[in-house]
């Protein structure tokens, strides 16, 4: 029994040392788990001199409701997308394009995010995947073959429709969108598409500053994301917004985005919170973690904060204003209008929780998303690491201070769906006296009972005069010029635009040299529009122009073929929908302003046909939004022409006709 007690004593004691001889034992028994997902290069990975891409499906499940119409079953489905620096050149700012064809829905992907939108996302036509955080891809050179750094995994998650079996159907493709990279055409194998991408030796790059972080972009409208102070829980950011469009605006604007580890923020310059719930803070991690806070002083709790800009009174406010660009009530104008109203700036102090309790932490928000009241219809992509931004030294001495670390969100302006604009477009000409009014639904349905009106309608065309009353005053009179013009009217009439602001475009006159038109601005909404600003691309037609008469007008470069005019100084004030001047009878009467635009017919533009199309606007812009155009011209009638002299009397009976009515008119 001695000598079993001295031999166990003996195995104690060399325990230590048989650990530390033997360390390969102790590392096989911890990390085993991670052992086993090494990363395993593929024959085609080892083959690519460039970017390697790979995506590889996984199974799917059948989703309810269960249908028998294959087309229409939904499924749930699981797939893998890699992406990997094998070459000898950084990627900065890496894009990867997957052409989805099943009527895909995005739901959530790991390492990534959509620069199409937020998740979930309809990727029908494919969407173009954008590293988070790891935005760019290192050489294996410069990081000693580094995986963390070189490569991205992307774990997606989905719905699909349509297809058989359980297997996810393989996308149609995969690509490098990157500038300057080709792609050849994928393979596939397996349940596995891959492609290796390479430089293209005969793309030669705009010369350009090198940048330890991703260049700078020039979106319609860019949102920089400094960190200027940095402490250990918290830290001071600044959101700079600038309109870089020549006819993008914003009004009332409202910014949000998504906090994506729990921060909030807790105080706020230059801008304010729509809403403060102390109660949001109070029962998440913030409120477990800083005990003693009172969270009923704090800006915002909200994951999705919306943040609006101050109104003007308080710019010069100790606590809420003193700050450069801050303060206009939301307005960003176009610099070509208003250079001093064309950027946007507030301050945020936000709140950090663990396990981000370090100086160096910084997590900007994603999901970014900006939008406004009739303004043109923005899409953001996720915010993007860059040089951090340098400033005027605070005390006036000729030095720059830098930020901690600035991220940049490019927004740019998307065309309005069929049927989605928030303005329309009217025509009428002097050699027919009929106008063509704005689409049915131009600006979508809304709550209208369509089953009592035909949204896809061709309107029924109107005398001049009854484009300035509303659409409910206007049946009568399109019937009864129906039947004076042998046009028939169909059983179930057309629905109304419910647009809120309108545009008359007039074909005035046509002669040897020149022609005019006259645009008329219509206001059918209760609030006033201040500052308002319009554009008519007119093609090669455009530049002729020569004056705009009773508005502000000038071209837009670099094309200069479109005309871009706004209200006099003083008079730039678009009133809204007023009672007629006898409210029990007359209808009411929308505000309006309306100019004459003279063209000459230049010699190097060829022959224009000014009836046939080419004095029509090929595309109009009101405070930057894009209106929907009527689908055909008004007919020249195939008698005898008339001038723009010989239609004055008509000019002049609709004038009467509508100032016996409203005594409202402005010519």
């Amino acid at each position: 029994m001695k000598k079993r007690y001295v031999h166990l004593n003996l195995a104690l004691l060399l325990l230590p040392l048989i650990n530390l001889l033997l360390p390969p034992l102790s590392l096989a028994q911890d990390y085993g788990d991670d052992a086993s997902k090494k990363f395993t290069p593929t024959p085609g990975m080892l083959r690519c001199n460039g970017v390697y891409m790979s995506y590889t499906s996984g199974d799917r499940e059948k989703l309810y409701p269960r249908t028998n119409n294959v087309t229409a079953q939904a499924w749930t489905f699981k797939s893998t997308a890699m992406i990997v620096n094998t070459g000898i050149e950084e990627v900065k700012g890496w894009q990867m394009f997957v052409g989805y064809t099943h009527r895909d829905i995005i739901v959530s992907a790991t390492g990534a995010v959509s620069s199409d939108g937020e998740f979930p996302y309809d990727a029908s036509n494919g969407t173009t995947f954008i590293g988070s955080p790891n935005t760019d891809l290192k050489t294996s050179i410069e990081t000693a073959g580094d995986e963390a750094q070189i490569s991205t995994n992307i774990e997606i998650t989905g719905t699909q429709f349509g297809g058989r079996g359980t297997v996810t159907p393989l996308p149609k493709t995969i690509e490098l969108t990157n500038d300057g990279w080709e792609c050849p055409k994928p393979t596939s194998k397996g349940g596995t598409m891959e492609v290796c991408c390479r430089r293209n030796p005969k793309f030669k790059a705009k010369a350009k500053t090198k940048t330890k972080f991703s260049r700078r972009q020039r979106g319609d409208l860019n949102i920089i994301y400094d960190v200027l102070q940095a402490y250990t829980s918290n830290y001071m950011a600044q959101v700079t917004i600038d309109n870089n469009s020549p006819l993008g605006r914003l009004d009332h604007w409202n910014l949000t985005f998504e906090w994506m580890r729990g921060e909030f923020i807790h105080s706020m310059r230059g801008a304010y919170a729509a809403e403060k719930n102390p109660s949001v803070c109070l029962h998440s991690k913030a409120g477990q973690f800083y005990g003693d806070m009172d969270f009923s002083q704090v800006a915002t709790c909200e994951k999705k904060p919306i943040i609006k800009d101050m109104p003007a009174e308080r710019k010069e406010d100790n606590l809420t204003g003193k700050l450069p660009f801050c303060c206009k009530n939301g307005t960003l104008l176009p610099a070509l209008m208003d250079p001093s109203k064309s950027r946007a700036v507030f301050q945020l102090q936000v709140y950090k929780v663990p396990p981000d309790q370090n100086r160096t932490a910084f997590f900007p928000p994603l999901n970014w998303k900006i939008d406004g009241i009739v303004n043109p219809q923005y899409k953001c992509g996720p915010p993007i690491r860059v040089d951090p931004t340098g400033f005027p030294d605070a005390t006036g001495l000729q030095a720059t201070t830098y930020a901690v670390a600035s991220w940049q969100v490019e927004c740019n302006i998307t065309k309005p769906k069929p049927k989605a604009a928030r303005c329309c477009v009217s025509y009428s000409a002097f050699y027919n006296d009929s106008a063509i009014p704005c689409n049915a639904c131009a600006c979508g349905c809304k709550d209208i009972d369509t089953d009592t009106c035909n949204a896809n309608a061709r309107q029924l065309l109107l005398p001049p005069d009854t484009l300035l009353v509303p659409f409910d005053n206007r049946t009568l009179k399109a019937k009864v010029w129906a039947k004076q013009k042998k046009m028939p009217v169909p059983k179930k009439l057309p629905c109304p635009d419910t647009c809120g602001i309108s545009l008359n475009w007039h074909l005035n006159s046509d002669y040897n040299d020149g022609w005019s038109a006259r645009v008329t601005v219509f206001n059918w909404g209760d609030n006033a529009v201040e500052d308002w600003f319009a554009a008519v691309d007119l093609g090669k037609a455009g530049l002729g122009y020569e004056n705009v008469y009773s508005f502000n007008g000038s071209r837009v470069p670099p094309k200069n073929q479109t005309i871009f005019f706004q209200g006099l100084r003083g008079m730039n004030y678009l009133i809204g929908l007023t009672n007629g001047s006898h409210p029990t009878r007359d209808p009411k009467v929308p505000g309006k302003m309306q100019s004459v635009i003279s063209f000459k017919k230049k010699r190097n533009l060829g022959n224009l046909n000014i009836p046939g199309g080419d004095g029509f606007p090929k595309r109009v812009f009101f405070n930057g939004e894009e209106c929907e155009l009527p689908k055909f011209f008004p007919k020249k009638s195939s008698g005898k022409r008339l001038s723009g002299f010989r239609f004055l009397p008509s000019i002049l009976l609709v004038v009467t006709t509508f100032l016996a009515i409203t005594d409202r008119f402005i010519i």
